[in-house]
């Protein structure tokens, strides 16, 4: 390349830097286009423009130029790390964690690449790799605020509670403002805030400047301050407001609900095809739940036995359906009719593989996701000797624990009551229906009842899951392992707390949301 050239190159390529750290996409991908003009194999023109399909949720896109910069510039720490990124957006953990790796090897003194595959690990439940990662990224860069606040959710997971406090609060005595660090200390759900922390969130929240996103974070974190203080009312109106600033920004349709859940029980209430093979997926015990049901204790009850691995929330079973009807080009309700035995048998073997993992150390895991009380019809197809665990909790309580818990994605039905009571209905509907359609694989294990009779009700999971009872199964607070779900992580760790019914101390506050849910038929 001739210097004149070389210098058009190097003014493009910062051109579409600034205008990549400015967001102007569209200006960055027409300066783009110019370098790579000039220069076909330039990698930074081709890791740049990785980039920009990165930032416009184009990975599989962003994956092409990666690769071409990689190949071009095999040592170039930054080409490495950013197509880690781009595979992991892509599904591919695997192949994204090499590249991760490979960035940490070639810039072991840079903090970026530690904390790209810190979080990314943190992200896929693999919580114990996640740390060192984390905390080589924080001895690199102390002042990283984001290092900081993964490794204190990691910890968190891990059960090193103390020390997650201490980051959380380091955190917020370097950047006394910090929303998010603010609901993530509160959100532990073991820390009361002293008086002058609940006055300065309170000044916070009355700065007109405040971003919506911020005002979300620090209304939920003031609310539970606020209720911690036994002030109710104030927690209440609190609650509601960061509830509807929430809304705005989020949809969710009742009525779509309802036919989803229709579709599921028409589809699934015609015979399935006799299984090639009645117990496959024996190792396999799915947890169904709404959120806040008590399913994480649930799952630490199971995985304190000695042949369990508790895997957490889990994507597989709905990436294995998501695939089929992407092959199919038909959603589950068109496909599945049409599904022979042995494409049932197929996708169960796909589950099996992709979850392989979690059976390296013990024969039996949980899978817990979210998703999975609309989707056992599917995996009872597909895994015949699985069986379904539905942790079920007080319809009131559970849905006012919805309310209150600000949670990451998948829960736009939480924002409002109307939508919060019509979820849960099609919940208990569509669970209901499971139950008699799957009795012998399938155990509603009711939160309030063990509540009352430990020891029996353990006893009662155990046996349906066919695990002889082991006493470390009671002692469950006690067992050392990695829990994924932030707001009950330190309460897992907790022997079991009477007291956790919240509804009775709200009173008449709470009288919307019991109405509606006599009117959909849940008793409360």
């Amino acid at each position: 390349m001739d210097p004149v050239d070389a210098s058009s190159l190097n003014d493009l390529l910062a051109k579409a830097s600034r205008a990549i750290a400015a967001q102007k996409l569209a200006s960055a991908e027409q300066t783009l286009r110019q370098a790579v003009a000039i220069a076909p194999d330039s990698a930074e023109a081709q890791r740049l423009s990785g980039i920009v399909q990165l930032m416009r949720g184009n990975a599989g896109m962003a994956v092409g130029f990666l690769r071409h910069a990689v190949a071009l510039e095999p040592g170039d720490f930054n080409a490495h790390m950013n197509l880690g990124s781009a595979l992991f957006q892509c599904q591919y953990p695997d192949a994204a964690f090499a590249s991760m790796r490979r960035a940490c090897e070639l810039a072991p003194d840079a903090s970026a690449p530690w904390y790209n595959l810190g979080r990314a690990l943190h992200i896929a439940r693999y919580t114990e790799e996640a740390r060192p990662a984390l905390e080589r990224a924080m001895a690199l860069d102390p002042a990283h605020v984001m290092t900081r606040m993964t490794l204190a959710n990691v910890l968190n997971g891990l059960g090193d509670i103390d020390e997650a406090i201490r980051l959380y609060r380091d955190i917020l005595h370097s950047h006394p403002n910090h929303a998010r660090a603010w609901y993530s200390l509160v959100n532990l759900k073991t820390v009361k805030l002293d008086d002058a922390e609940v006055r300065h969130i309170e000044q916070l929240l009355e700065r007109p400047t405040l971003s919506a996103d911020d005002r979300v974070w620090l209304g939920y974190a003031l609310a539970k301050a606020l209720e911690d203080q036994n002030e109710l009312t104030a927690s209440f109106r609190t609650l509601q407001a960061a509830n509807a600033t929430k809304r705005r920004f989020t949809s969710w349709d009742i009525e779509a609900e309802h036919l989803r859940i229709d579709s599921l029980i028409e589809t699934f209430t015609r015979p399935l095809p006799a299984p090639l093979d009645p117990t496959l997926g024996s190792e396999v015990i799915f947890i169904a739940c709404l959120p806040r049901s008590g399913s994480t204790l649930t799952e630490h009850i199971l995985a304190s036995h000695s042949q369990v691995e508790g895997a957490n929330e889990i994507p597989d079973l709905s990436a294995v359906l998501q695939g089929e009807a992407r092959r199919r080009q038909q959603t589950l309700a068109q496909w599945a009719p049409q599904a022979s035995a042995e494409d049932w048998h197929r996708l169960g073997r796909e589950y099996l593989e992709r979850t392989a993992h979690w059976r390296k150390d013990k024969p039996r895991f949980t899978d817990k996701n979210l998703g999975n009380w609309s989707l056992v019809g599917p995996a009872l197809a597909m895994l015949p000797g699985a069986r379904v665990v539905n942790t079920r909790r007080d319809p009131l309580e559970t849905c006012f624990a919805c309310y209150r818990q600000l949670f990451g994605d998948g829960a736009a039905f939480s924002y409002d009551f109307e939508s919060m009571a019509h979820y849960y209905a099609g919940y208990d509907r569509i669970s209901r229906f499971w139950k008699e359609r799957f009795t012998e694989r399938y155990h509603d294990h009711v939160y309030e009842d063990m509540l009352a009779d430990p020891e029996g009700r353990i006893r009662e999971l155990l046996a349906f899951c066919g695990l002889p009872f082991e006493p470390a199964c009671l002692a469950f607070h006690k067992t050392a392992r990695a829990v994924r779900s932030t707001a009950s992580a330190a309460q897992v760790r907790q022997p079991l707390q009477s007291n956790t019914a919240r509804s009775a101390r709200y009173g008449a506050l709470l009288d919307p949301l019991r109405n509606l849910l006599r009117q959909l038929g849940e008793p409360s």
